[in-house]
């Protein structure tokens, strides 16, 4: 999880710097979109912070109470964090621009809000450049969206989908304030914070759905569970799999359940070594597999000599 600290730092970073001049700009101009902007530096500064702490307790260990230990603490606080991207970001946003829209005033020299809008698409594109270099170490050359999809570290795609809401957030800041400038209508000023805060809403709701299929116990994807049954079957003396259970309780800790049948007359030993190979073979093959639990009847030829 080191990789998934140094995006959270750098997003961090970038945003306490870019929160304050928003604010100051905003107070000097008087524009509504530099505002919402400002709000939304400062909420994602928040959660940054909100995801070092989920980091951080995650890392906890097993105890009689939690005995598969602390990792969906992340998936916790991920959440809390889509939460306040929808309730403050999005939220404050949209009502600072209705407001704007209902009493819109004239803005005043524009200047300092590029100089700052330019200055804080600098910041937000190191740090967006920082979260999809660990992005993609963690994807391993599959597909970006897919990867997008499958991944479970609440870490690194909050970081990645917080920054890219900045970068657009900027983009339509800055056409509102040169189209309310430009064509001397501060109504337009108070339009783009409402986008903005449109944006920040839609972002956060993907956020919240994301957390709450791994809260309530998400499992692997189909073709993992498909390919864990094909190894299951590819070992000596196994003639069926039940169903493949499983469940992430972090985001780079599964636990998977299985129940193998053998062919008649296997033997105790040889069923014992099948299921130490699959063990090995699942394990290697996927990683993130820290907890395997194989479950068998007794061989046939042990029922037999008990019988």
């Amino acid at each position: 999880m080191a990789e998934s600290k140094i995006a959270i730092y750098g997003a961090i970073g970038a945003n306490v710097a870019i929160a304050v001049t928003k604010f100051i700009v905003a107070g000097v101009t008087g524009s509504s979109a530099m505002l919402s902007e400002g709000i939304h530096s400062a909420v994602d500064t928040f959660n940054g912070i909100l995801l070092l702490v989920g980091l951080k307790l995650s890392k906890r260990p097993a105890t009689e109470e939690h005995p598969f230990g602390h990792g969906k603490e992340l998936y916790f606080w991920s959440l809390i964090v889509a939460v306040l991207i929808f309730g403050l970001g999005g939220g404050i946003s949209l009502y600072e621009g209705v407001q704007h829209i209902r009493d819109p005033e004239p803005m005043k020299d524009p200047t300092w809000n590029y100089i700052v809008l330019g200055a804080a698409a600098l910041f937000e594109g190191t740090s967006f450049a920082i979260a999809l270099r660990q992005f993609h170490l963690e994807s391993k050359g599959r597909p970006f969206w897919k990867s997008l999809h499958r991944s479970k570290n609440p870490t690194t795609y909050t970081v990645l989908a917080e920054d890219s809401a900045a970068l657009v957030g900027l983009a339509i800041a800055g056409l509102g304030i040169f189209a309310s400038h430009q064509l001397d209508m501060p109504v337009l000023d108070g339009v783009a914070s409402v986008l903005i805060g449109i944006l920040l809403a839609g972002v956060a709701v993907v956020l919240i759905s994301e957390s709450r299929g791994l809260l309530i116990g998400e499992g692997v994807q189909p073709e993992t569970a498909r390919e864990i049954r094909r190894l299951a079957l590819a070992q000596p003396g196994v003639s069926e799999v039940g169903h493949v259970l499983s469940m992430y309780i972090g985001a780079d800790d599964v636990f998977v359940t299985l129940d193998l049948d053998f062919d008649a007359g296997t033997s105790t030993e040889s069923a014992a070594a099948a299921m130490a190979a699959l063990r090995r073979d699942i394990q290697t093959r996927y990683p993130m597999i820290k907890r395997l639990f194989i479950e068998t009847g007794a061989p046939p030829d042990s029922e037999a000599q008990t019988g």
